[in-house]
């Protein structure tokens, strides 16, 4: 999802300049006057003597109430469009994992559902709390990403070496991958005290 809607807005950014500059570029070599066809008529750039903003057009609604807060605005919501953007390529999940079926073919394998596997063995080691599985990279060469929230008595090099012989290791030989190259990030739960009343 995060790919084509990257391609759809490059694709329209580029569309969108590239036909500026090619406006720009007939108007400041006068090739209307000289190909003897016109330009919209509300096209401001039409000969090399025209700017694309005159002081009209950049003094006309200073004057106005509603012009600041609304130019005010507008930016707002692009830099908002824009951290979200970049705050989303940087949240990139793989949507699935390129299996080898063993007949030629190659099988699709959902991100999400070896995502959840994961976690849900992850869970059952002794000690662990909570877990939490982001697959990442590409669907040839997957990596994973998991957090786990360790109980007070779990010893965390016991549970870490039982998550990559166990854990990881299934779900590397079930998608049938040659390696799961894996970041594991351990948290403790943290109990808060009791307090007695009375």
């Amino acid at each position: 999802m995060l790919r084509t809607v990257n391609r759809v807005l490059l694709g329209l950014l580029g569309l969108g300049l590239f036909a500026l500059g090619g406006g720009v570029l007939l108007g400041g070599l006068d090739l209307p006057r000289r190909w003897d066809f016109g330009m919209p008529g509300w096209w401001p750039f039409r000969g090399p003597d025209d700017v694309v903003l005159g002081t009209e057009g950049r003094t006309r609604w200073r004057g106005e109430g509603w012009w600041w807060p609304t130019v005010i605005a507008v930016l707002a919501v692009l830099l908002a469009l824009l951290l979200w953007w970049l705050l989303a390529q940087r949240r990139h999940r793989l949507g699935g994992v390129l299996v080898d079926s063993e007949d030629g073919a190659a099988a699709r394998l959902d991100g999400g559902t070896l995502e959840d596997a994961i976690e849900e063995e992850a869970q059952a080691l002794d000690g662990v709390s909570r877990a939490h599985v982001r697959l990442t990279g590409r669907s040839t060469a997957p990596a994973a990403r998991v957090r786990l929230v360790l109980e007070p008595h779990a010893d965390p090099a016991r549970t870490l070496g039982r998550l990559g012989r166990e854990t990881l290791a299934h779900a590397r030989d079930s998608a049938g991958l040659d390696s799961l190259p894996s970041k594991v990030r351990l948290k403790e739960v943290r109990h808060h005290a009791r307090r007695r009343v009375g």
